[in-house]
């Protein structure tokens, strides 16, 4: 998600102070990570089996949020566009979306391998931040104009249904961030956290039965389990960092998430100390990947290979 949350006092007053900030900080960040002008970003595969890790592809530029498409191709944004890599042939390819061309790092692909999702800061009239209003589009894998899913902002996905019919996505309501699922065919909002604070990142488990996503709910930023239908819900992590973004494996095995290595309240900023960690589904011990530089933009979306056998992230260099 492409913004920063402040977390202060619960009365009304204060409420629309930190609502007002909130949309402050998201400029700020935006214009942060924009301001790097020399970041070198290497869009990298891990393998699970072998335990290694590919470059296959660098450039001085910013990409981020890496999705699988298929056995030779990957999905990133980079500066408001969407792309797709081919890492055997070496071809970039940029998807034609139309209107959709502030894309923030929040985006997918369907089940069915033919559309995206995306989510793209839209121009508003009615915005108090120079960046627009968030909003949720279906489009054309080939390219073609976005169908709106969600009419109202911010809103930024993050999960699929395994037989898309609903999404899940984190949305600003009433001066809070809290995950939403929406069928796509009644297009009706469902809240699932009620929670004060931000909770953020949710995924379906790949059966569809539960939803992994970060809460600070405890006072520092975690990683929890809910069932489908927001009840039951349950922290999968409790420890001195701060963990972002769970990604379910698609055998339903392993549950890969970014972690800052120095706690970041309930934010999550780029180019910070971060590690990748891998949390085994039925023991939920978890494992240690490696540490890197990243942060925001590094692994926001789903980013597994279909086999489970891998996945996908950014890493970065300051130069």
């Amino acid at each position: 998600m492409f913004y920063i949350f402040i977390n202060m006092a619960q009365n009304n007053f204060f409420d629309l102070i930190k609502y007002k900030l909130i949309l402050i900080l998201i400029c700020l960040n935006s214009f942060y990570i924009s301001s790097q002008k020399l970041i070198s970003s290497k869009l990298e595969i891990y393998y699970i089996y072998n335990e290694k890790r590919k470059v296959v592809l660098e450039e001085k530029n910013h990409l981020e949020a890496p999705n699988w498409l298929n056995e030779n191709e990957l999905i990133y944004n980079s500066n408001g566009l969407i792309y797709r890599y081919n890492f055997k042939t070496k071809q970039k390819t940029k998807i034609f979306t139309g209107f959709a061309n502030n894309c923030n790092n929040d985006h997918g692909i369907f089940p069915n391998g033919k559309e995206l999702i995306i989510s793209n800061n839209d121009k508003d009239p009615n915005s108090k931040n120079s960046w627009g209003v968030s909003r949720i589009y279906r489009v054309p894998l080939e390219g073609g104009t976005p169908e709106l899913i969600t009419p109202k902002g911010h809103s930024f996905w993050h999960g699929i249904s395994p037989d898309g019919e609903s999404i899940l996505y984190t949305a600003f309501r009433n001066e809070e961030a809290d995950v939403y699922k929406m069928n796509l065919s009644e297009k009706k909002e469902i809240r699932l956290t009620y929670e004060s604070g931000l909770d953020d990142g949710p995924e379906y488990s790949h059966d569809g039965k539960h939803i992994y996503y970060n809460s600070i709910a405890s006072g520092k930023m975690e990683i929890w389990k809910m069932d489908k239908d927001g009840k039951n819900k349950i922290p999968l992590t409790n420890d001195k960092y701060s963990n972002w973004f769970p990604h379910p494996s698609p055998d339903g095995k392993h549950l890969v998430f970014i972690s800052y290595i120095t706690d970041q309240g309930d934010k999550h900023p780029p180019l910070k100390k971060v590690m990748l960690r891998l949390m085994d589904l039925k023991s939920l011990k978890i494992k240690k990947l490696f540490e890197f530089i990243g942060g925001q933009g590094t692994i926001n979306v789903p980013s597994w290979s279909k086999d489970s056998k891998k996945f996908a992230f950014v890493s970065y260099t300051k130069d």
